[in-house]
């Protein structure tokens, strides 16, 4: 199927399409790589009046450490995520999840900033920045924001960006001793259920903290805050991080899919939290 018509609109800088955004209102849309919003259009889920196209703004891609985090432009694609030396330092996590995404094609298309701002449940970026404890930069017509991914995802395809703003940087701390692990849909290759994790250890070399987000049971991506508190404190060995990872889905309601349902999502979430938890624990010590 075709998408409905639509004006094309090619600003020349940030402010130029955020002016443009905020003349058009609810009639644009923004495109980047556009492998979320061309298939909604194809099938008239979106029918804008009007495309601004940032693809090709200057000064919005590209990833380098600062001070003891990384600064990742809006529009590095998942192709430079995955490939990065220094985000394979620094948060090799990161790195896992953008590998996992889609297939070359799309990988070698679509953007981080603009996974973060479409908020697909079943995307993986939301999942392992909400475990890393990234923090997003907006800017719109009266300046700009920072607003952490905590607070950023807020339901199904929804989040904290308002209509005029422009996700333009993803700030990400350092973790080393994080990782992904993603079980995904044999078809589509999106997420059934998916964590993500990174833990840090004290000088005794226990857990002194953990942050874990899980994908797929909910509307958007949820901290495992059950799992948090059962891991902190305690030797990251096999049998702690089994009986860490048990409430992985405490309290969730997942959909009921024909590939999935509720009740095994639940199940396989344990599966995968253990999984991501034990390979974020083993760089602890790599």
């Amino acid at each position: 199927m075709y998408p409905a018509k639509f004006e094309y609109l090619l600003p020349a800088s940030l402010q130029e399409a955020i002016g443009l955004l905020t003349e058009h209102g609810d009639d644009a849309k923004l495109l980047a790589g556009g492998h979320s919003l061309i298939p909604s259009m194809k099938l008239r889920l979106l029918e804008p009046k009007y495309l601004i196209d940032i693809g090709r703004l200057p000064n919005m891609s590209g990833i380098r450490a600062e001070g003891d985090k990384l600064v990742i432009g809006a529009l590095t694609l998942h192709a430079d995520v995955c490939i990065s030396d220094v985000v394979r330092q620094h948060a090799p996590g990161l790195a896992e999840a953008a590998g996992r995404i889609g297939d070359g094609q799309v990988r070698n298309r679509g953007t981080i900033g603009g996974s973060v701002a479409h908020a697909d449940p079943n995307a993986d970026y939301p999942v392992i920045l909400l475990a890393l404890g990234a923090t997003f930069s907006l800017t719109g017509p009266n300046g700009s924001r920072a607003i952490a991914a905590d607070d950023f995802f807020l339901d199904l395809f929804t989040t904290a960006l308002q209509p005029n703003e422009v996700v333009t940087e993803v700030q990400v701390p350092f973790a080393p001793a994080s990782a992904y692990a993603k079980f995904p849909h044999p078809a589509s290759g999106n997420l059934v259920v998916s964590c993500g994790a990174t833990v840090t250890k004290d000088a005794s070399g226990n857990c002194a903290s953990a942050r874990v987000a899980m994908g797929g049971l909910a509307g958007k991506p949820i901290r495992a805050s059950a799992v948090e508190s059962a891991l902190t404190g305690k030797p990251l060995n096999a049998d702690t991080i089994a009986a860490g990872a048990a409430p992985a889905a405490e309290g969730t309601d997942p959909d009921d899919a024909l590939f999935a349902t509720a009740d095994y999502k639940r199940h396989i979430a344990t599966v995968f939290a253990r999984q991501a938890i034990e390979a974020a624990a083993a760089r602890l010590s790599s």
